[in-house]
């Protein structure tokens, strides 16, 4: 008699287990830095928020007199030495462009009280630095920020190289974030507070506070000299002579001395296309002749005495002492 076959077993296939979604990238998000723990950022954020709140508090306790500000301000633009600084020149399309400098916001802010302001390095990678300039009037929660990236690279007139000296690098940053940070912080002061302090600066700088003209001219013609530029191409520039030169004309060069020292400008956009005058004038040659060393006269050997011949002294006879 036959068995019945066996029943088979039926083995069953676990179905593949379904890999989860791929979770899209935020491009926009920033990695966070592995050498930095979570305790340490959650401090420094706790430090910032807590330093932010306090400066909030004491600008509040603490409101600026806006009328004795004011008077400070126009105190501080009668000072020849900022009145020399406060404004900057360059050339856009052969026509001097100014404006209040760096040096006349950080005065302006300074006096105007409770705004903090400043440049900040937030990144460095890849011979690239991410930087940042603000400017914050406390006593209104007004904030005026501008991110920008500066490259190591400084360009000169044989083509560009990268830096790698930490000074340099410096340099290059802090020039760059000076220019942001001036127009951030006259974003937050009042325009009418800008174009009086202006306005004194120039009066200041033409009135020279009780300096001759004459003398000033003499100052500003050895200092453009240190920078190649001699009296015959500014009074190619001018038009005359400078005996004849104008108040306003003399502050017009100072700007323009003030945008290629600070390597704004250059001193070819300003007096390499004026014409070379054929003969120098009386005034430029007075001033060239006062600047100039004044040659030591030769001494003439023959005319020098001869010393006079000192005959010695006896020694003493000790049979007589």
């Amino acid at each position: 008699m036959k068995q019945p076959p066996k029943p088979t077993a039926v083995q069953t296939v676990a179905p593949a287990a379904t890999p989860p979604p791929a979770r899209a990238v935020n491009p926009f998000q920033k990695q966070a830095d592995s050498s930095l723990s979570a305790g340490t950022v959650a401090i420094e954020a706790e430090r910032a928020i807590a330093e932010a709140q306090g400066k909030l508090v004491i600008a509040k306790r603490f409101p600026r007199d806006e009328a004795r500000a004011f008077s400070q301000v126009m105190e501080s633009c009668k000072r020849a030495g900022l009145a020399k600084e406060a404004i900057y020149g360059f050339n856009r399309g052969g026509t001097l462009v100014t404006g209040p400098s760096i040096r006349l916001a950080e005065e302006l802010a300074r006096a105007w009280g409770n705004i903090d302001y400043g440049i900040r390095e937030l990144s460095r990678k890849d011979g690239v630095s991410e930087m940042e300039s603000y400017a914050w009037d406390l006593q209104t929660n007004t904030v005026s920020s501008q991110k920008f990236t500066v490259r190591h690279i400084r360009d000169t007139k044989s083509g560009s190289y990268a830096l790698t000296d930490e000074r340099d690098i410096y340099e290059i940053t802090a020039n760059m974030a000076a220019r942001r940070l001036r127009a951030r912080i006259l974003a937050v002061l009042p325009p009418d507070l800008v174009d009086a302090a202006v306005e004194e600066c120039r009066k200041t700088e033409a009135g020279g506070n009780g300096e001759p003209l004459a003398d000033r001219v003499r100052k500003m013609l050895r200092a453009f000299e240190k920078l190649g530029v001699s009296a015959l191409f500014i009074e190619s520039r001018l038009g005359h002579t400078l005996d004849t030169i104008l108040p306003d004309e003399f502050v017009e060069l100072t700007q323009i001395h003030n945008s290629i020292r600070d390597g704004m400008t250059k001193a070819g956009d300003w007096f390499a296309g004026a014409a070379k005058p054929k003969q120098e004038s009386a005034a430029a040659a007075a001033l060239n002749a006062s600047l100039a060393p004044q040659p030591t006269p030769p001494i003439d050997v023959a005319t020098i005495p001869e010393p006079a011949a000192t005959v010695p002294a006896p020694a003493p006879d000790p049979l007589f002492d």
